[in-house]
């Protein structure tokens, strides 16, 4: 089992190391963020949406098209291009200051509210769907939050996760067969009670559930429980495919936002993977079948997985 890590995971480099900025110039910068974030913390609101997963599903496409908008006020500071400081899943040790430092302060707010109307903040982790303490740490920090998630089928979900995981550096098992066949023992001994505890992490939780993310029933009705069904819009990857502009607008009215145009590009999408053996997808098939159908019955809705 992994060991509590003070909720750090692999190092993650940022935009401004990728325009060619030396790292120490990039972590000073980064640093004093945090340092004014923090100390202004309590002149920042709590995000107004999440959008909380699946991992390969359109989490990052979503979010990138949210903040075009002009009545998305972009996370603090403007120019890291933050998705998402993962508060709720990995960083909750660093407390509810360290949240805060992360989003625009109330007068930041309200001087785009001024240009354009009604303004939202928000973030994006794939991690908070799947995580088994997110729901009741969103629920607790922020019960009025509305929330997003992008469900992909589930079989194509976890070969495309395993691909990007080889290409990441964080999957050293040879093939997709392999990674499937010790996800299990990979998790021994990690518990939700575990995973609840403050500064706890599992690597392989984070980066090794193939199967598991993709039994979205059970992760969508802690949300429902918690926060509400109406608190949480639940679309098919298909439809932001599909109908880009008319998911678009979805989004756009649950979270409270007028219509503006925005590129609908998808973004993180990985061309090139190996096709998936036809047997392994047979068996995926039938592993999940009484999970999307649960997944129907819960939202009152098939999506022909």
């Amino acid at each position: 089992m992994d060991q509590p890590i003070g909720g750090m995971r692999r190092s993650r480099v940022s935009n401004l190391v990728r325009r060619g900025l030396p790292g120490p110039v990039a972590n000073v910068g980064k640093s004093a963020a945090r340092l004014v974030g923090t100390a202004t913390s309590s002149r920042r609101p709590l995000p107004d949406f999440l959008v909380i997963g699946t991992k390969k599903g359109g989490t990052t496409s979503v979010a990138n098209w949210l903040v075009q908008h002009p009545q998305v006020v972009p996370m603090f500071p403007r120019f890291q291009r933050h998705k998402s400081p993962h508060y709720f899943d990995i960083n909750y040790h660093r407390g509810e200051s360290w949240y805060r430092s992360h989003f625009p302060t109330e007068a930041a707010r309200e001087r785009r509210a001024r240009q354009v109307g009604p303004v939202r903040v928000g973030e994006a982790s794939p991690y908070y769907m799947f995580h088994p303490a997110a729901a009741d740490r969103i629920a607790e920090t922020v019960p009025e939050v509305r929330l997003v998630a992008v469900l992909r089928e589930p079989v194509s979900r976890a070969h495309s996760n395993y691909y990007d995981r080889v290409v990441a550096g964080t999957e050293p098992l040879p093939t997709f067969e392999a990674a499937l066949a010790a996800e299990e023992s990979r998790l021994t001994g990690v518990t939700d009670e575990w995973l609840a505890k403050p500064g706890h992490y599992s690597f392989s939780h984070d980066h090794h559930t193939y199967l598991a993310r993709g039994r979205y029933a059970e992760q969508l009705r802690r949300f429902f429980d918690l926060l509400g069904r109406e608190a949480l819009l639940v679309l098919p990857l298909e439809a932001l495919k599909r109908e880009p502009d008319k998911t678009f607008r979805q989004i756009e009215e649950h979270l409270g936002l007028d219509h503006h145009d925005v590129v609908l590009e998808e973004r993180n999408v990985r061309q090139g993977n190996p096709t998936i053996d036809p047997a392994t997808r047979e068996r995926l098939s039938a592993y999940y079948e009484p999970y999307n159908q649960e997944l129907a019955d819960l939202l009152g809705e098939d999506y022909g997985w």
